[in-house]
């Protein structure tokens, strides 16, 4: 709705992420960061023209921590939310703030690109069933090439995070992440 102009059926479609319907069960949980939903409210409330709310939804996009993990628990804070924060540094006007959280993205992937991932715990919390057959080094891999294509992308560099975002789709074909933002780096 965004990319097509309809900015209305956009905030729409937006505000209905703000809460779950009932017949999904537990709901939202509190305190998740939705950099991304806040990013894309403020986009479509500032092609409305609304400036005053479109700040106020960049504000809160900017929001969170900025340092990359490993997100191993479901509530976890998914690193890819950083790569909104500088989106939305960046509509605020702040080039350095939204570059430093480009780069982080960039820097943890290449530090931890070969770590070799060991989880010598069973927690419930997991968001896939890493313990049992999954190969966790190749995961990170897959992880850490998503991270540095975010990074890329952010800092509008096409080459490197179509290579990066594209490495994370051949390795994981089924990467909802990486499919969605393979398609913003087509199209930067």
């Amino acid at each position: 709705a965004l990319s097509e102009g309809n900015y209305d059926y956009a905030l729409e479609l937006l505000n209905a992420t703000d809460a779950y319907p009932e017949n999904l069960g537990e709901g939202k949980l509190y305190g998740t960061q939705e950099n991304d939903i806040n990013y894309f409210k403020g986009c479509a409330y500032e092609k409305l023209g609304d400036k005053k709310k479109a700040v106020e939804y960049f504000e809160k996009a900017s929001k969170g921590l900025d340092e990359p993990t490993q997100a191993f628990f479901y509530n976890d804070q998914q690193p890819d939310k950083i790569f909104y924060q500088g989106l939305a540094w960046r509509k605020l006007g702040n080039e350095d703030k939204a570059r430093s959280r480009f780069n982080k993205l960039i820097a943890f992937s290449e530090k931890h690109l070969f770590d070799k991932i060991k989880i010598d715990y069973f927690a419930v919390s997991l968001p896939d069933l890493l313990i049992w057959d999954d190969n966790l080094d190749r995961r990170n891999r897959i992880h850490c090439n998503y991270l540095m294509g975010l990074g890329y992308l952010g800092l509008e560099n096409k080459a490197e995070a179509l290579s990066s975002l594209q490495k994370t789709c051949s390795m994981d074909i089924n990467h909802m992440g990486a499919q969605i933002h393979l398609k913003m780096a087509q199209n930067l």
